[in-house]
């Protein structure tokens, strides 16, 4: 989550966000030939450069860039920030992809913009004179930026979401969903709601229904991106959540809740159990207002038969094919994802990194308890899904899982509807 701070930012700030309609990302300018031919000039170029980000809330680019500035005199980068909206963010690149411009040399991509942004040809390849070694990264942050069996992206942050629960209640954390749902009985005699994610019809709404999906066994798309969701498994995992719902497991407020406000429920000692990622760790831990300090710790999500499935979170940091000193930008993509920067970012803005090895440093975990269950999670996390028409395909599983969870639709019908609207978003 942001730390403060009343340093001046002395970074270019990129003043506002383009709006383009999201479908724009789906189809239509800056196609792949075109892109592909940019990708393969200034391969050995170098010279200034610009990062392209969203708004930084815990102060780390200035710094960053100043380190790098300092050893790179010559090949300085300028830190443009975005939006701290995704949607603005993710449509001032296509905006800028579409007209190849040059100047968004490095570019910040959420995980499950790659493929869209691959598969247009805005992403220079990371093979051949771009190679950019993976040896001890996390296998699925490696996995989530590359499309087609090539690397387009350098994961720079992860995330997993993790099962908070609390501890002055709840002696051994449920590793199953029936060992939860049994443990309710304990919310009710304290007066208190069982459990809560984020459940308001928004991208963490994605986020929580693939999880459920997935843990029943579902498929959202397969791997070749095809629309797969429409199966008994991926129905069993919506139905779930509407059963719990509508008995009461579930707080009736809980399908308004995006992270911030089941941050607070769970901090305010309404919640037994919540699902979030790591950044509430420190705020549960150090808010004054927190009714939870020392009452609380963390475990993986739990599952049907064992620990559940997180969706993989996080950030990638990617070279435009529009790129004129690509040689820079390479070298800025190894020095983000260095150890030294990795650790950095851990413990200055909460971001998980992307190193096995940072992990098992156990002066970290120390400070963060939590490192080993997010590492966990991390691990056998699975990515939204990886397709080029993901602004369809996420809105497909917001409007259907909301239906479905209020009753308004049967889950059955809700993953038919859900693989209609994913094939016609593909087109066909």
């Amino acid at each position: 989550m942001a730390l403060r701070s009343n340093k001046r930012r002395t970074f270019t700030v990129l003043a506002g966000a383009v709006s383009v309609a999201l479908v724009a990302a789906a189809c239509g300018g800056g196609g792949g030939n075109s892109g592909n031919n940019a990708a393969s000039s200034g391969a050995d170029s170098r010279g200034p450069i610009t990062y392209v980000q969203g708004k930084d809330n815990s102060n780390l680019l200035a710094p960053q860039a100043a380190r790098w500035n300092a050893a790179h005199p010559n090949e300085k980068v300028t830190v443009k920030e975005q939006s701290d909206k995704a949607d603005q963010q993710h449509d001032d690149l296509v905006q800028h992809f579409q007209a190849k411009d040059p100047s968004y040399d490095v570019v910040s991509v959420d995980v499950v913009w790659t493929a869209e942004f691959a598969a247009k040809g805005w992403l220079t390849p990371l093979k051949d004179k771009f190679t950019l070694p993976t040896t001890g990264f996390l296998a699925p942050t490696v996995k989530a930026a590359t499309y087609n069996k090539t690397l387009y992206a350098a994961p720079t942050s992860s995330d997993g979401a993790m099962l908070y629960y609390r501890t002055d209640l709840v002696k051994t954390p449920p590793k199953t969903f029936d060992e939860m749902w049994s443990m309710c009985s304990i919310a009710k005699k304290n007066g208190m709601d069982c459990y809560a994610g984020q459940f308001a019809k928004y991208e963490g709404g994605t986020c929580n229904a693939t999880e459920w999906m997935n843990a029943y066994g579902a498929k959202v798309v397969d791997d070749a991106g095809k629309p797969t969701v429409d199966s008994p498994e991926a129905a069993k995992g919506l139905q779930a959540l509407a059963d719990h719902y509508k008995n009461g497991d579930i707080p009736k407020q809980a399908i308004t809740y995006q992270e911030e406000q089941s941050r607070a429920a769970f901090q305010d000692g309404k919640l037994l159990f919540l699902r979030n990622w790591p950044y509430v760790y420190n705020l549960a831990s150090t808010d004054k207002s927190s009714k939870v300090k020392g009452k609380f710790a963390v475990a993986p999500l739990p599952g049907v038969s064992g620990p559940g499935t997180s969706t993989l979170g996080g950030h990638m940091a990617a070279i435009s094919a529009y790129s004129k000193h690509k040689a820079t930008a390479l070298d800025f993509l190894k020095f983000l994802t260095s150890p030294e920067e990795q650790k950095t970012n851990m413990e200055k803005g909460s971001l998980a990194p992307v190193l096995e090895s940072i992990y098992a440093d156990q002066e970290l975990v120390k400070k963060y308890p939590y490192l080993p269950v997010l590492k966990t999670s991390i691990e056998n996390a699975v990515s939204r899904p990886v397709t080029p028409f993901y602004p369809g395909v996420t809105n497909a599983i917001q409007e259907n899982f909301y239906a479905a969870m209020q009753g308004q639709k049967s889950a059955q019908q809700a993953v038919k509807d859900m693989q209609a609207a994913m094939q016609a978003a593909a087109g066909g």
